[in-house]
């Protein structure tokens, strides 16, 4: 089973895609935009676990990484 939430590598200039069942849902640049973005979605944001491999997938960092770093 898929997650139901892809939360994508960094961008170059910054944010993270997040969709959800292969529809982008919008740009994250930390965890409030995601928090909405999992509300969009229809997951109860009081109760959902970030660690969740079955609900968020995290590609290119965890839930601490949102942008490139200066290089």
């Amino acid at each position: 089973m898929s997650a139901l939430v892809v939360v994508h590598p960094p961008a170059p200039g910054g944010g993270r895609r997040v969709t959800a069942h292969g529809e982008t849902l919008g740009t994250a640049y930390g965890l409030t935009d995601l928090i909405e973005y999992l509300a969009v979605a229809g997951l109860d944001i009081a109760t959902v676990d970030l660690y969740d491999d079955t609900v968020i997938e995290w590609q290119g960092g965890n839930h601490l990484v949102w942008g490139r770093e200066a290089e």
